[in-house]
């Protein structure tokens, strides 16, 4: 067993469209690797600095996320004299296996499927972010008032159709009767 601690530059694309992980920033890895009779056992932790935009008001945020890493690396197959055996195209799509390659492992698909499974869907810049007015879009956190008097587009014609009928029926039914009054 041997146990590791360094710290290594970020690849590119390790993230969702509204937040994830700077290219070539620090990730601080913490990994025991194990020698098991498959191949080589990676467990350990890394600790990744995000950077994105909320979700609600599009301002900028920065975070920074740790998760856990455990990924079994198998030996490749070898013939009788120890050479390593051709893996087809059909072997690579079959199998979701990483290789111990000329004594490599290669994390960078295994840091990427951890990071992207922890990411928040929609990240915010704090839980009660009131985010954009619907309308204008205009900050709601600037001024948590702000309101329009919209109608429904659906009910736009029944709100004329409104306006119309409360002249005629302020004039007509105001409960007195003109030829009595």
């Amino acid at each position: 067993m041997q146990e590791f601690s360094l710290s290594v530059p970020a690849p590119a694309e390790i993230g969702i469209m509204s937040i994830g992980v700077p290219k070539g920033s620090e990730i601080e890895l913490d990994v025991r690797l194990e020698s098991v009779i498959d191949g080589v056992l990676v467990s350990g932790t890394a600790l990744v600095q995000l950077t994105g935009e909320c979700s609600r008001c599009l301002d900028p945020i920065s975070d920074e996320l740790e998760v856990d890493l455990q990924e079994l690396y198998v030996y490749e197959e070898t013939d009788s004299r120890g050479r390593p055996v051709a893996r087809t195209e059909q072997d690579d799509e079959d199998d979701d296996q990483r290789f111990v390659i000329e004594d490599h492992l290669d994390l960078e698909p295994v840091l990427r499927d951890a990071v992207v499974l922890e990411l928040p869907l929609a990240p915010v810049c704090r839980d009660d972010c009131p985010g954009l007015c619907p309308q204008c879009g205009f900050r709601l956190e600037d001024d948590p008032a702000h309101q329009h008097d919209v109608i429904d587009p659906r009910w736009a014609a029944l709100g004329g159709a409104l306006e119309s009928s409360r002249g005629t029926i302020d004039q007509t039914d105001t409960g007195i009767d003109k030829e009595e009054g």
